[in-house]
């Protein structure tokens, strides 16, 4: 049972950080606008695919969770 407490505060905090992490990254102008990110828009429809954003932010995270295992 113990465990299970651990496991939900974990998840907890995870949840929090990750919530500050986005409101962070709100007020970064340059994401989203990155070169190689895809744009289309018509009439109805927008479509909006962070290519080079998600690169860019998967190497991010690689490299801090690579800092904290070694």
């Amino acid at each position: 049972m113990n465990q299970v407490g651990r496991v939900l505060i974990t998840a907890g905090l995870s949840l929090v950080a990750l919530g500050l992490i986005l409101t962070a990254l709100q007020k970064v102008p340059f994401i989203g606008r990155l070169p190689g990110d895809i744009h289309i828009k018509t009439e109805n429809v927008q479509i909006f695919i962070p290519l080079t954003t998600c690169l860019l932010l998967s190497l991010i995270i690689t490299l801090v969770i690579r800092l904290f295992t070694k």
